[in-house]
């Protein structure tokens, strides 16, 4: 018995998901067929469309993974974590040589950060060498690489990591270089992360704009960016906004539960605030002339305890309504999924203040503290199980 199906855009084009209504029987060879085995045969069609929804819908989501904690578990549990819950992607802010071991083999897709004290040794371009060679280049290809962010939220006016922003520029170039000297710049793409500071101007998204004082650092960097055909990480966080300015900004526009648009812009309507964060973004490296440059949310999260607006029920809200939302893109950029890394995998303890201990989707334990769904599922072989053959139509 053969089977032949055809789907209209099963795989989910241009990220508009279609609905079992999409399917459509085409015919049976021969037509002599039982009819439990076209329920069998259906059924399987259906859980492999279903499966293939369900993986797509988060494959652009990653977990940071953070360790700033004394009570948390083992690189190699953590790596058993993400593989038993299908997180694919992983933020990992500096090169930790047991996460790294543990990481071999896995499949895992890697977002390697430079951490913010390296960034004056790498601005020697021999030092980058010699710092890819042993944290990238000898794990790689059994460790996936994705991304090299050379150093996290620096700004040369902040007084903390002011005097850092100087090295930035020559450290990204080293490490480019390095990478490229290894024959590995179209795998890795070397960026740099990026909180929301560093915007000027935010409203409307359409007038995003960075502030005049950053400009001469940030230019070099988004130029260099552009031409390196690489995107740009930013950390979003609608809490902060929201804590900031609850008067002005609602948690219902935050937490992804407007039941309407709360803010109209050029004939965009807004129902979130994390898609007028990142539009005001997008804006912006435009204002900056870097229209086609790319961004990655490189963090985004809810704290569950330790603050204002923080509750179990408001983070889980943030992050399961964040996980679904990212597929469908922006307003401004409509129909592109957004890659966004949730903040953080654990609660970490030996974090300051208060509030900055309760960002984890699992606590210590690895117990997930809120029940999140990152895809799953086999894609069934129904060919060799059935004896059928799939055919798939786009109507692309």
């Amino acid at each position: 018995m053969q089977c032949v199906f055809y789907i209209k855009s099963l795989m989910v084009w241009g990220n508009q998901k279609h609905s079992p209504s999409d399917l459509v029987y085409s015919q049976w060879l021969p037509s002599s067929t039982s009819n439990s085995s076209f329920t069998a045969a259906i059924i399987l069609l259906l859980g492999l469309f279903t499966a293939n929804l369900d993986i797509t819908g988060a494959e652009s989501v990653g977990v940071c993974y953070g360790m700033l904690g004394n009570n948390l578990p083992s690189a190699w549990e953590v790596i058993e974590l993400y593989k038993s819950r299908n997180i694919r992607r992983m933020r990992l802010y500096d090169p930790n040589p047991a996460a790294l071991q543990a990481l071999r083999g896995s499949n895992i897709e890697v977002m390697l950060g430079v951490p913010n004290s390296d960034l004056q040794n790498l601005a020697n371009p021999s030092n980058a060498q010699s710092w890819v060679q042993r944290n990238v280049v000898s794990y790689w290809p059994s460790v996936r690489f994705r991304y090299i962010a050379v150093g996290n939220e620096v700004s040369p006016v902040n007084g903390g990591t002011a005097w850092l922003a100087q090295f930035v520029l020559p450290a990204l170039v080293n490490v480019f270089n390095a990478v490229r000297s290894a024959g590995l710049h179209n795998d890795i793409k070397v960026s740099i992360a990026i909180d929301m500071t560093l915007i000027g101007n935010s409203y409307p998204p359409s007038a995003g704009a960075f502030r005049g004082d950053v400009r001469s650092y940030l230019d070099p960097i988004i130029g260099h960016l552009a031409w390196a055909s690489t995107p740009l990480l930013a950390n979003i966080y609608p809490y902060f906004s929201h804590a900031g300015n609850p008067r002005d900004i609602s948690l219902p526009y935050a937490l992804f539960t407007s039941p309407s648009p709360v803010a109209w812009d050029q004939g965009r309507g807004y129902q979130n605030l994390f898609d007028a964060m990142l539009d005001a973004l997008y804006s912006a490296l435009e204002n900056a002339g870097q229209p086609s440059l790319g961004v990655v949310v490189s963090e985004s999260g809810w704290p569950s305890a330790g603050g204002f607006a923080t509750s179990v029920e408001n983070a889980q809200t943030y992050l399961s309504k964040l996980i679904g939302h990212v597929q469908g893109g922006t307003p401004k950029r409509p129909g592109r999924a957004i890659e966004t890394y949730l903040f953080a995998l654990f609660d970490e303890n030996q974090k300051e203040p208060e509030l900055e201990k309760h960002f984890g989707l699992f606590s210590p334990n690895k117990q997930p503290k809120y029940p999140l769904s990152f895809g799953g599922g086999r894609i069934l072989d129904v060919s060799a199980e059935y004896n059928a053959t799939i055919s798939l139509k786009s109507d692309m």
